[in-house]
């Protein structure tokens, strides 16, 4: 939990991510937020009207005196107040960096709507991320003063109604929606101008509420947003804790400059503590190193972190993504801090009827479904969705081997978002394309030789060609089933079978033009040795090497050999397998 040392007052730290499209104002709102609270009357903690607004970087904090609700037996620390954090999410690429990068740390999404514009492209983008990584969110119409006096009421009305319509199929279904006017006349007009509502909305967020899990447990991660050098003491990175906890002494490793640092000293709200946990809003010192070298980026307990140049990930089509998802299509992948371009290959569970790849797979999709290396995949050209021809059921479980273009910094069983972004941000779609978690990581540069063969994906192949003609009951010519340049030898030994129902063994080729011999074991069925006789009577006798290639042809259906095989993706000698 998140709390002072100081044994007078704690204080709970709340995170809210702010988040809306471009210019609906989460600015403003976030100034509007902190100034009204900061200058409310706090008769039980005067220093909070000293604090003022601490606006660092997207992080704007206003501290409130502790709900009635939150005081419950609950809490095994009594906090006496509440602080909210507002993490105020920047432009887009870096809107999904930082949201799926604090995901485990937004408490409440605080979702930002023009009032006149109402829900637009990045509007519906922050639902998804919100969707993905936040139990509860206010919505909050801004700038009601821009709608004419005799008009407003029934406008905010109006897009109160529209805002439940789009929210009643998430899980945001029914959440309160609030209308304000954060900064009055735009951002021009002066500060003379009191903002509208704004009181009412930290009532209601005071409200929304609740003592959230923190868990000191597991290896530090910590988000920095802001680093700075103190003369003689170090360098300050003032962060969110997402994962774990530190304390004084500790050894941090900042991953990005290879580097490890011990812990000087912590602080929180603005006071020194001796160690701080999941979730809790810091200031750390560290032994000097250059801090125009980690501007933003994460912290971490020593070797936590994995650097991986590819990795196989879960993976779900967002509903609202209108684009294809391709097989070695290129997307952008958020992992961990970080966005950086992927290959993608998508792979499934295998079809029931290796002949269709259409049916579904052998075995009922539970969503956890483990991923192994011991199972067989099946290699897939796109994301295969659930909402096919004549089918409305869940998409089947299937999952992507991701080539990232450049190494990547991460932990393990992270969430994983994957996104056209550059999509016109105009353009009104959807730029969300799939999540995920990361299952298994690929840490070594040779990769590709050193562990993908392991991954056991593949691909069916069927070919058909025809009987030549028959040398005895158990042996057939064949043709047309392989080029004349295919290397013959890797085919001896597979079964094929007849379209008379016999089951063949391929031997070898025959002469040089791509024909070749099949033993049948058990022989030939009297009805097919009469099929194939009045075709060859009519063909007359083929001489010469491999038979003559102009032979007449027959009117009567010749007999087919089809021959199926599959062959694994990443196996490194192409060899051809039968089940």
């Amino acid at each position: 939990m998140s709390e002072s040392v100081d044994n007078r007052t704690k204080t709970l730290n709340f995170n809210v991510g702010v988040l809306g499209h471009v210019d609906s104002g989460k600015t403003s709102l976030a100034r509007a937020l902190s100034s009204t609270a900061s200058t409310a009357a706090f008769d039980k903690n005067p220093q909070s009207r000293e604090r003022g607004i601490t606006l660092d970087l997207g992080f704007s904090s206003f501290t409130v005196d502790l709900p009635d609700h939150l005081r419950g037996s609950e809490a095994k620390q009594p906090y006496d107040s509440l602080q909210f954090t507002l993490v105020d999410c920047p432009g887009h690429a870096s809107l999904i960096r930082t949201i799926i990068g604090g995901a485990q740390i937004i408490d409440l999404m605080m979702l930002v709507v023009d009032v006149v514009k109402g829900v637009q492209t990045q509007t519906a983008e922050c639902l998804l991320i919100g969707e993905l990584t936040c139990p509860r969110m206010v919505v909050v119409l801004n700038k009601i003063d821009l709608l004419p006096p005799n008009k407003r009421q029934g406008a905010i009305e109006k897009m109160t109604k529209r805002m439940h319509k789009t929210l009643e199929n998430t899980r945001f279904k029914d959440c309160p929606v609030i209308s304000v006017a954060a900064k009055p006349g735009g951002p021009e007009a002066p500060d003379t101008e009191e903002p509208h509502g704004v009181p009412e909305l930290i009532e209601l967020l005071k409200k929304q509420t609740y003592l959230p899990k923190r868990d000191p447990g597991g290896d530090l991660l910590m988000a920095v947003d802001h680093c700075f050098s103190i003369r003689g003491q170090g360098t300050v990175m003032t962060g969110t804790i997402l994962q774990g906890s530190l304390a004084i002494n500790d050894t941090v490793e900042i991953p990005a400059l290879k580097v490890t640092k011990k812990v000087k000293s912590v602080q929180m709200f603005r006071k020194p503590v001796s160690g701080a946990m999941q979730g809790d809003r810091v200031g750390v010192c560290v032994t000097q190193f250059d801090p125009k070298l980690l501007e933003r980026g994460v912290v971490c307990t020593p070797g936590s972190l994995r650097t991986l140049y590819a990795a196989v990930i879960s993976v779900r089509k967002i509903s609202y993504f209108r684009g294809s998802l391709s097989t070695r299509a290129k997307f952008h992948i958020t992992v961990g801090h970080e966005t950086v371009m992927a290959k993608v290959t998508f792979f499934g569970l295998p079809p029931l009827d290796a002949s269709n790849p259409q049916t579904p797979p052998s075995e009922p999709c539970s969503l956890d479904t483990p991923f192994t290396f011991d199972k067989e995949y099946y290699y897939q050209d796109e994301y295969v969705s659930g909402q096919g021809e004549g089918s409305s059921g869940p998409d089947p479980e299937q999952w992507a081997l991701l080539d990232f273009e450049r190494p990547v910094t991460c932990p393990s069983l992270c969430l994983v978002i994957g996104s056209k972004l550059d999509t016109d941000i105009h353009a009104n779609a959807c730029r969300l394309a799939f999540q995920g978690f990361l299952l298994q990581g690929f840490e070594d540069k040779a990769y590709a030789e050193a562990s993908l063969p392991r991954l056991r994906i593949y691909k069916t192949k069927h070919k058909e060609g025809q009987v030549e003609r028959v040398t005895d009951d158990y042996t057939l010519i064949g043709r047309n089933l392989f080029k004349k340049e295919t290397n013959l030898q890797l085919f001896v030994g597979l079964k094929v079978k007849l379209s008379t129902g016999e089951t063949g063994i391929i031997e070898g080729g025959f002469g040089q033009s791509g024909k070749f011999k099949i033993r049948i074991p058990e022989g030939l069925f009297p009805e097919t040795k009469q099929l194939l006789s009045s075709t060859s009577k009519k063909k007359g006798k083929g001489g010469g090497k491999g038979g003559n290639e102009e032979e007449p042809k027959t009117e009567s259906q010749p007999v087919s050999i089809i021959l199926h095989f599959k062959r694994y993706v990443f196996d490194p000698h192409k060899k051809m397998v039968q089940s």
